[in-house]
């Protein structure tokens, strides 16, 4: 069972509430000076020039005062507990600028991916967490981005993982 906090039960068990659940993202990959982090909630504003919007957490080892979860208009999609499917989940970005499709394609490898789920009313604690995702494709167009997160795909894990040579396997080369 997983755990949940009473905040988030009450939410669970209300027809109406004021809270409200955000997604929180962290993207790493080896191309990034540092990782991109964005909220599904404008929690709080951030800057006033220009304006900017997001949630500050430490989910992740973030410095809320220095590395905000900034805010994009997005839905997500998170993982299923459904035991013959992988636990694959998707963003859905909307398209605001051309600038977003050129770097989703510029990678080359796969970006690790961390998503969080917390309510905006403390965004420190967290409800559900999912750790170690990969970012396995970015389609676009001009609305919409769709961001596709699994985990690492078993059909890129080597078969067999060892080479069978003599140092190796000295007992086939008898």
């Amino acid at each position: 069972m997983r755990r949940a906090s009473l905040n988030a039960r009450l939410l669970a068990t209300q027809t109406y509430s004021s809270e409200i659940e955000a997604v929180l993202f962290c993207f790493e990959h080896d191309a990034l000076d540092a990782p991109i982090r964005i909220s599904t909630d404008p929690t709080e504003r951030l800057t006033s020039d220009p304006l900017t919007y997001g949630t500050r957490s430490t989910w992740s080892d973030a410095d809320p005062v220095t590395e905000p979860y900034y805010y994009v208009v997005a839905s997500a999609e998170l993982p299923s507990d459904l035991e013959d499917a992988p636990s694959a989940a998707s963003l859905v970005l909307e398209n605001v600028s051309r600038d977003m499709v050129a770097l989703l394609r510029s990678f080359t490898g796969r970006a690790k991916v961390h998503m969080a789920v917390v309510l905006a009313s403390s965004p420190d604690v967290v409800e559900v967490e999912y750790r170690d995702l990969k970012l396995v494709s970015a389609d676009g167009d001009a609305g919409e981005i769709t961001l596709q997160i699994s985990r690492a795909p078993i059909e890129e894990e080597s078969v067999p993982m060892d080479r069978f040579t003599k140092d190796r396997f000295p007992g086939l080369y008898r």
